[in-house]
């Protein structure tokens, strides 16, 4: 092989052991499935873990103390008759602390609610993803539709901008219409460049919000054209309702926690001492309670009692801010609905008045203006039609997001 192909062939050979590629593109899937999927996302893997961990303590909490085992020697190494060991007493004992009062009932109890919470928490950021990924799945497809229409907008300016370049060669136009139209071309293939970046910008937080190693590029199922299920407003708790008054509970836990901690425990002893004198051996006992005298928990009982007067109030904004949400969510539904009909009507008025402006144009009658004025009004229609449906989903996924439901009856 002559030198030249050698080197190149080692220099195409690095590069590409270095070059890694990008990360791989797929199609999203249908909107459930993607959910199912995303079960053990970052977004979700952390409160499942709260889960867990409140599990973990709860296991610990129910566990008895460890006894002490304790080994004293004495009466060594000292004058006389207590010279060396000769005289030494050996004491080998084991005691155990018993926990009065009610503490390890009030410790499990307590863990049991924190674990509640977790759960409760854990229930509401379900819900909270869920809304979340709904909405980042729509806006995907709403921008994916964005760019589709950029592209549709500028084959149309272009097309226009061709039949401007006839009239004006046929004389029936000046060239200044020309220009105008040449101008129209450059700028909606502008906006085309922008759609693509947010669309891929969109995809980009699908993908992260979703966990997933690939990249998507598409959509395998549309959101925004899917009819909402009719929306049943019960009367149960919210999931944030659920969460405060799970917070409530911990913290009367709490309270009683604190008050039975003031109350002394009793460590009980038993042993075997060995005299080394005359080589005889003694048991021993003895027993323990500590005297509550200057520390009995009141500061620490005082804080969990003001704890629990603010998880109250928590729980009682809560539930405002539930019905004020309800509320709110029931209407921007209703609202959304009618928008998106109003908006489709319009869209369909729209693209008729650009297809007989152009038609009309083509025939001379109208003048480029027009034209560009109706192009214009078609655009801004379908862009009201898209983000009508968009805040449809947003007020869908809502109203599933309060109410502890997964959006779209899934």
């Amino acid at each position: 092989m002559p030198l030249h192909y050698a080197r190149l062939a080692a220099l195409l050979a690095a590069g590409g052991l270095a070059w890694t590629g990008p990360a791989l593109a797929e199609p999203a899937p249908a909107f459930h499935d993607l959910l199912a999927r995303s079960a053990q996302a970052p977004r979700r893997a952390e409160s499942q873990a709260e889960v867990a961990a409140a599990q973990g303590r709860l296991t610990q909490a129910g566990a008895w103390r460890n006894p002490e085992l304790a080994l004293d020697v004495e009466n060594f190494a000292g004058k006389g008759q207590f010279d060396g060991f000769e005289s030494a007493e050996t004491t080998l004992s084991v005691s155990q602390t018993l926990e009065l009062g009610g503490k390890r009932q009030a410790r499990i109890a307590g863990a049991r609610q924190d674990l509640n919470l977790a759960r409760a928490r854990d229930a509401q950021a379900r819900a909270d993803y869920a809304a979340a990924l709904a909405l980042a799945y729509a806006e995907a497809e709403a921008a994916e539709a964005r760019a589709a229409q950029a592209q549709e907008l500028l084959d149309a300016a272009q097309s226009d901008a061709r039949s401007a370049r006839l009239l004006v060669e046929a004389g029936k136009e000046a060239h200044l219409r020309a220009l105008q139209a040449q101008a129209e071309a450059q700028s909606a293939q502008a906006a085309l460049d922008q759609a693509r970046a947010d669309r891929d910008a969109a995809f980009g937080r699908l993908s992260a919000l979703a966990g997933s190693g690939a990249v998507f590029d598409s959509l395998s199922a549309s959101l925004l054209g899917e009819e909402p299920p009719a929306q049943a407003f019960d009367t149960a708790p919210t999931p944030a309702v659920l969460a405060a008054e799970a917070d409530r509970d911990r913290a009367a836990a709490r309270v009683r926690i604190e008050q039975v901690q003031a109350r002394p425990d009793l460590t009980l002893s038993a042993g075997v001492r060995r005299f080394a004198g005359d080589d005889s051996t003694a048991m021993v006992a003895g027993a323990s309670l500590p005297f509550p005298l200057f520390d009995r928990n009141r500061g620490n009982a005082e804080a969990a009692r003001a704890e629990l007067n603010a998880a109250e109030a928590r729980l009682a904004q809560a539930r405002l801010d539930a019905a004020a949400d309800l509320a709110a969510a029931r209407s921007q539904a209703r609202s959304a609905q009618a928008q998106v009909a109003a908006a489709s009507a319009g869209e369909h008025a729209a693209s008729e008045a650009y297809r007989l402006a152009r038609i009309g144009y083509e025939a001379g009658r109208l003048p480029l203006l027009e034209l560009t004025a109706a192009r214009r009004a078609l655009a801004a229609a379908r862009l009201q039609t898209l983000e009508a449906r968009l805040a449809r989903v947003r007020a869908q996924a809502e109203a599933a997001r309060l109410t502890g439901k997964i959006p779209f009856g899934a």
